[in-house]
């Protein structure tokens, strides 16, 4: 006969289960500000741009709340195996989100820059791809940390290298603007910085997707040679 679970235990996994619903959430809120900072660059909305500085505040808050529910865990019911590495990673994981939203004001900080500038320059139509892919790539990392999915999370990481590839694609293109015409130099550095921020959201993701496979498998995985094993 199948012993009944202590009250506590219960009441552990319920801890557990609010904080992976709340890294959900700060994953989601901080995928939907890349989203709309990318937005503003595209349609040249100074609002929007300003609504993703405001809300910086906010994905602040609840990394705190999201870390301090963590460490209280840690504290109080001293977890064992997969539960600690979940807790443990889940620190690591807030801050990496946290990261991702600094990302979305820096796009958004560019958005407005270019706004001022005389020179208009259009996004190239690859960067909304981009972001697009970055956007899905850290959706699907939380899926894999929450759902402890290894293979979702190496599927994840393999994905790291097209986003790198159409960092470097719009550089090349960029750079070849400014070279012929020096009144896009301004501007065209403001979409490189775009640009390298989406790529740095990507490895960001990648990041979270490397904690996914240690919390699955147990198993340190930093380098692309590692992840097809």
């Amino acid at each position: 006969m199948t012993a009944e679970p202590t009250a506590g235990f219960r009441h552990f996994h319920d801890q557990l289960g609010e904080l992976k619903q709340r890294l959900l959430a700060m994953s989601a809120r901080a995928e939907e500000l890349v989203e709309l900072s990318v937005d503003a660059l595209f349609t040249r909305d100074t609002g929007k741009a300003q609504a993703v500085i405001e809300a910086d505040r906010e994905i602040d808050q609840m990394e705190l709340d999201v870390e301090q529910l963590a460490v209280e865990l840690l504290a109080l019911q001293q977890p064992m195996a997969r539960d600690l590495r979940f807790l443990v990673s889940a620190i690591k994981v807030t801050s990496d989100l946290e990261r991702v939203g600094d990302h979305a004001v820096n796009i958004a900080q560019c958005a407005l820059r270019l706004h001022e500038l005389p020179t208009r320059v259009s996004p190239e139509p690859s960067m909304a791809e981009m972001a697009k892919r970055a956007r899905g790539m850290l959706a699907d990392a939380l899926d894999a940390f929450v759902r402890a999915d290894g293979t979702l999370g190496r599927e994840v990481c393999r994905r790291d290298d097209d986003v790198d590839a159409m960092h470097n694609a719009l550089f090349r293109v960029l750079l070849t603007h400014m070279m012929s015409d020096p009144r896009t130099i301004n501007p065209g550095l403001e979409l490189l910085l775009v640009s390298r921020n989406l790529e740095r959201v990507a490895d960001l993701a990648t990041n979270i997707s490397e904690d996914a496979v240690f919390l699955a498998e147990g198993k340190q995985i930093k380098h692309h040679a590692e992840r097809d094993d």
